[in-house]
C-alpha cells in the first residue's frame, strides 16, 4: 500500500515526507498555483525538523522556490485540499476571495451517531479556558469570541454513524469539529472534540495506543476538505480532492456502504441513504 494511503501518526514527531509520495499528492502544478491533496498526518507549516517535515517545506523543495504563499491551510489530521500560490499576485487574489467570503468550502466528515436531518449551527467560538488542551475551542460568548456558521447535510446515516457534507461559511479555528461536538455528533477519530480530550495530550506525549484505537476507531479525525470554489469578478476556479481511502474503508466496513453507493452519494449529494 502506498504511504499516502496510510496514516503515519506518531505523536508530536511526524515522519518525514518522501518526495516520491509528495508527487502523488499533486492535483495541479502550473505557473501560479500548486494544489495538493494533503494526507491526514502532515502539518502545513514549516517545523524545526527540516523542510521535509511539513507540506510547505516539501513544496519548496519540489518547486525550488524560496517563497510560497499558503492560500488555504488545514489542521494536521484533516486531509484534503491545500493551495499554495507561487507569486504575490496570485496569493493576493485568492486570499482576498477568502477574506470577502467569495469561496464555497465543501468538506466530508464521518460523524458519531445518526443525524436525522440537515442542520445549520450559528454559534460563536472562543478558546476553551477550562480545557487542559490549549488549542481547544468552545461555543461561548465572550470578548474574544468570533461568529462561526456551519451547515451540516447528512449523506448516509447507517449503523450509528453519519457521512455528512459540511459547508462552513466562516473559517474559525476548529470550527467544524467544535460545532460537530456541540451537535452531539463528534467527528470520528477526533482526539480533542471526541470522547476524551486527554487523548490529545496522551498522543502528543506517547503516540497512538490500542486504548485510543478502541475508543476513537480511526487514528485521525475523519474530516476531508473535498472542494473549494473561488468566485472572482469575471470567472471562478474550482478544485476538488478525491475521497480519502481511510474514510472510504470506514464507510465500507463500519457502515456497510459499497463503492457504487458511495460514488453516487459523493457525485450527487442530493439524497440520503439510511438503513
Amino acid at each position: 500500500m502506498p504511504m499516502s494511503d496510510t496514516v503515519k501518526m506518531e505523536g508530536d514527531s511526524a515522519p518525514l515526507i518522501e518526495m516520491e509520495e509528495f508527487r502523488g499528492w499533486i492535483l495541479l502544478d502550473d505557473e501560479d498555483l500548486l494544489v495538493l491533496d494533503k494526507p491526514g498526518w502532515v502539518v502545513c507549516h514549516p517545523s524545526k525538523n527540516g523542510p521535509m517535515s511539513s507540506l510547505v517545506g516539501a513544496a519548496r523543495v519540489f518547486t525550488g522556490l524560496d517563497v510560497l504563499h499558503l492560500v488555504s491551510r488545514l489542521d494536521r489530521e484533516t486531509s484534503g485540499l491545500v493551495l499554495l500560490a507561487k507569486n504575490k499576485g496570485t496569493a493576493r487574489a485568492f486570499q482576498m476571495a477568502l477574506q470577502e467570503r467569495k469561496v464555497e468550502k465543501n468538506y466530508l466528515a464521518l460523524m458519531e451517531g445518526e443525524m436525522a436531518e440537515a442542520v445549520t449551527v450559528n454559534r460563536r467560538l472562543a478558546r476553551d479556558g477550562a480545557s487542559p488542551v490549549y488549542v481547544k475551542q468552545a461555543i461561548r460568548k465572550s470578548r474574544t469570541s468570533q461568529r462561526a456558521l456551519t451547515h451540516f447535510q447528512p449523506l448516509a446515516v447507517v449503523n450509528g454513524f453519519t457521512l455528512a457534507k459540511v459547508c462552513p461559511e466562516t473559517g474559525r479555528k476548529h470550527q467544524i469539529r467544535a460545532h460537530a461536538q456541540w451537535l452531539g455528533h463528534a467527528i470520528v477519530g477526533d482526539k480533542i472534540y471526541g470522547p476524551d480530550e486527554n487523548y490529545y495530550l496522551q498522543f502528543i506525549e506517547n503516540g497512538w495506543t490500542p486504548e485510543m484505537g478502541e475508543s476513537l476507531l480511526l487514528p485521525r479525525q475523519a474530516l476531508h476538505a473535498r472542494e473549494l470554489t473561488f468566485h472572482f469578478y469575471d470567472h471562478e476556479r474550482k478544485f476538488q480532492a478525491p475521497f480519502p481511502k481511510d474514510m472510504k474503508s470506514f464507510c465500507q466496513k463500519q457502515m456497510g456502504l459499497d463503492s457504487r453507493t458511495l460514488e453516487n452519494l459523493l457525485n450527487l449529494n442530493n439524497q440520503t441513504v439510511t438503513k
